[in-house]
């Protein structure tokens, strides 16, 4: 069983790599933004499993979805950034598709 206070902290986790995510996109790091997805995924995977076991009162769920925001407002702040590079490597394969495969891959 997973205390509240472990529960949080593992909340606090996930912040602290959604920060550190944003900071990586807003300096243009995305082989670093990989890494700390990783983490994030990690860290996440471990929740859901916390979840079921741990029982809220209302100071402690309003602590919990501010954090929740945080994270949210964190991830859409990443995907403004990510955004236009994603257009820019989509007009890279559009239309060349076969090319780029073939010098990715070795393709003949």
């Amino acid at each position: 069983m997973t205390s509240n206070a472990e529960y949080f902290a593992r909340y606090e986790a996930i912040a602290a790599i959604s920060r550190r995510m944003l900071m990586a996109a807003r300096r243009a790091l995305w082989n670093d933004l990989v890494h700390l997805q990783e983490e994030y995924r990690k860290l996440v995977d471990g929740l859901r499993d916390a979840e079921t076991s741990v029982r809220l009162d209302d100071t402690e769920r309003v602590r919990k979805y501010a954090l929740i925001r945080q994270i949210l407002a964190d991830d859409a702040a990443i995907r403004d950034l990510a955004n236009p590079r994603m257009v820019n490597l989509s007009a890279l394969f559009a239309g060349r598709p076969t090319r780029v495969l073939k010098e990715l891959y070795g393709a003949r």
